[in-house]
């Protein structure tokens, strides 16, 4: 007979652990077959909030009935040592535990497991009932409390080595009573000092590290308001700047919002200019579009001097800061024809048989006035120093938020190298990937690096659409890493469904985004004054738009929605179910009009739920099932408050289906609060 553990053979049966198999040794009987989240097997990271709970799941087992203990290891990546947190069973064959990074930064973790002799043995003490068994059974168990004694030190050895010695007398004594045997075996307080110190020579170690990156609270949380400097002029027709901003900064907070996006603050080029509402052909007092970057004043780390000093932007970050705004920028790699890379660096872009250089095309559109970058360029290693030196000339004037343009027309590398580089000297820096394209595409950039993601939520409008596309969002994989921002509008998206200007449809629009998704934004004014009009039928361009010139506009219309945006974002600041999207789940409700779901915080403790009238134009009413005990009402039979944090109103439900009514024409959406029935000392209910 073939002898299959001959040397040739030992590859095969026993490989190093180092090859990442799951089979490292024939005395090694552990198996870990997963270890969860787990980003395309641990190629990119999971993403998460410093101080906040990561949830890691392994899938452990062995073979036959011993027991196995599977412990959580984690570590900064900057520390050689891991710590440990014991893992518990769920059933199945799962295991679970969880741990809080405690500061921003990378961290990795893994888990190990081992076949535990002393817990194994304990299992089957409890089930031994023959006096002769117990006997023998506790002669084995000192032997592994003895080898428990010798693993320990100081106050723990002793106590070990007398319980062993006990459970070897006792069980060697002739006529010990089996009951009281079995009970100094099964000692619990005895049984967790040797836990403490468990033999740990067999465990199997999962070969994969797996990467983690801990933001701060601001890469998941998020309220994002979008203006155009130029035009925060008090005057038409006058070139707003960086002091005017800073006039409307008050305005902006009161609204509720804590990022404050500009689109390019660069210098704008004058060859090529494209004219209102993108005309190929300027006049001398157009602006032209601000993402086409560079001109005679130069380039992407220079500032429009229409717009102020560089003193005057530092000026604005500091007068921003003071009202709980942070500033982000937009980062668009690409240049105007008279950028001065162009003639400083011709071998960076891609030159056409004619000698001009190829202009940004996205059929039918084109974009003469921009030329994109060549990342295929020889000097690409020039090219990717030079990009993210802009960056980094930013982050030194004290940005910590970017919005990226397009990143997706840009090579993939670059943006893992740039925004890995970036992050581990200053791991605070948050980037936005505006990237309108197939759903992988969207996901890669995510997965490489990017802290927050656009979405298609604004083409996502009817009730199976939007269940649809938030349970994709808020479940795994992509819950582990991709972070949506969602905008019902954006400069260069005037969805059709905004262009009858019905203010129902605007505020439904916003209470969607901000309570469906943990990040959202708008484009301002033109949401809250309800701008709506495309610049030609089938078009999602707005007319006039600010792209190509500038606007005035009449921040004291009656008609404005900004006391119902500062009330939704108070609701989201105050509430801490609205603070992320791993709790999201959507709601039965019997009318195809009314979408309902519910958010609970982490602990539980506050439950948001959300229903909205995709009608703008007709009442809608329907039947809600929610079940009591699923927003932690005990007893189910009683009765729970329902506050309408819009309205003000307070409604009293009991049981699991509840009628709703919205009404557009007064407010297209409930966004409740559940406040549960309480009794106090004196017998008196009152809701909390």
């Amino acid at each position: 007979m073939k002898n299959i553990f001959s040397t040739r053979h030992a590859a095969s049966v026993a490989p190093d652990i180092a090859t990442g198999t799951d089979n490292p040794g024939g005395d090694v009987r552990a198996v870990i077959d997963a270890v969860l989240p787990a980003v395309d097997n641990g190629r990119f990271a999971v993403k998460c909030v410093a101080g906040e709970r990561v949830c890691v799941r392994a899938h452990c087992f062995t073979d036959g009935h011993d027991v196995l203990r599977v412990q959580l290891c984690w570590r900064a990546h900057d520390q050689a040592e891991f710590r440990e947190v014991p893992m518990k069973p769920l059933g199945n064959d799962v295991w679970e535990a969880g741990f809080s990074p405690p500061a921003i930064g990378r961290y990795v973790y893994t888990a190990v497991a081992w076949v535990d002799p002393f817990e194994s043995w304990r299992s089957e003490m409890t089930r031994r009932v023959d006096p002769d068994d117990v006997r023998i059974a506790s002669e084995v168990g000192a032997a592994e409390v003895a080898a428990a004694a010798a693993r320990a030190e100081g106050a723990d050895r002793i106590a070990l080595q007398r319980w062993a010695t006990e459970l070897q007398a006792s069980a060697s004594a002739p006529g010990t009573d089996a009951v009281s045997l079995k009970a100094l075996a099964l000692d619990e307080e005895l049984a967790e000092l040797a836990r403490r110190h468990p033999d740990r020579r067999h465990q199997v170690r999962h070969p994969v590290e797996l990467p983690l990156v801990a933001d701060r609270e601001r890469a998941r949380f998020s309220t994002w308001y979008e203006l155009f400097p130029r035009s925060a002029g008090t005057e038409p027709g006058v070139h707003g700047t960086f002091k005017d901003v800073e006039a409307r900064l008050p305005a902006i907070a009161e609204m509720g919002f804590d990022v404050l996006y500009f689109p390019p603050i660069h210098p704008i080029g004058r060859v090529q200019r494209k004219g209102p509402n993108n005309k190929l052909v300027s006049g001398p007092e157009d602006v032209g579009s601000p993402w086409a970057i560079g001109a005679a004043e130069g380039g992407h780390k220079d500032i429009l001097p229409a717009l102020g000093t560089a003193q005057d932007f530092r000026r604005l970050l500091a007068r921003a800061a003071d009202h709980g705004l942070e500033i982000a920028l937009d980062i668009a790699f690409q240049c105007a024809p008279d950028h001065p890379y162009v003639k400083a660096h011709p071998e960076w872009f891609r030159w056409r048989p004619d000698g001009t250089v190829q202009y940004a095309e996205n059929p039918p559109k084109k974009y003469q006035d921009i030329y994109p970058f060549n990342f295929e360029s020889e000097d690409w290693r020039g090219l990717w120093a030079e990009l993210k030196s802009v960056i980094d000339h930013w982050v030194g004037e004290g940005v910590r938020i970017f919005r990226v343009d397009n990143p997706h027309t840009k090579a993939f590398p670059f943006w893992e190298w740039a925004i890995g580089e970036v992050k581990r000297e200053h791991p605070d820096v948050i980037f936005l990937a505006e990237a309108f394209t197939r759903p992988k595409v969207m996901h890669r950039l995510a997965k490489l690096g990017f802290s927050q993601s656009y979405t298609y939520f604004t083409w996502r409008n009817t009730k199976e659409e939007l269940v649809e596309y938030f349970t994709e969002l808020s479940t795994a994989p992509g819950i582990d890493y991709f972070r949506p921002n969602v905008w019902p509008n954006t400069p260069d998206i005037l969805h059709e469904q905004l262009q009858h200007g019905d203010a129902a449809t605007y505020m439904a629009r916003l209470v969607l985004a901000a309570t469906l998704s943990a990040s959202y934004g708008i484009y301002g004014p033109a949401y809250e004054l309800r701008e709506h009009l495309p610049r030609e039928p089938g078009s999602e361009e707005y007319l006039d738009s600010e792209k190509y010139q500038l606007r005035h506009w009449n921040h004291d219309n009656p008609e404005s929605l900004a006391p119902f945006i500062a009330r939704v974002n108070r609701i989201r600041r105050e509430n801490p179910a609205l603070h992320q999207d791993r709790t999201l789940r959507f709601l039965h409700i019997d009318n195809p009009q009314l979408l309902a779901y519910a958010k609970a915080s982490a602990d539980g403790a506050n439950v948001i739920v959300t229903v909205v009238n995709l009608d703008p134009h007709n009442a809608q009413w329907g039947w809600l099932g929610l079940e009591p005990g699923s927003v932690g009402v005990n007893p189910p039979s009683r009765v729970f408050q329902m506050h309408d944090l819009l309205s003000g109103q307070r409604f009293q439900w009991q049981g699991d289906w509840h009628y709703v009514r919205l009404d557009p024409q007064s407010c297209p959406a409930h966004v409740f609060v559940v406040r549960r029935r309480h009794g106090d000392e004196r017998d008196f209910d009152y809701f909390l």
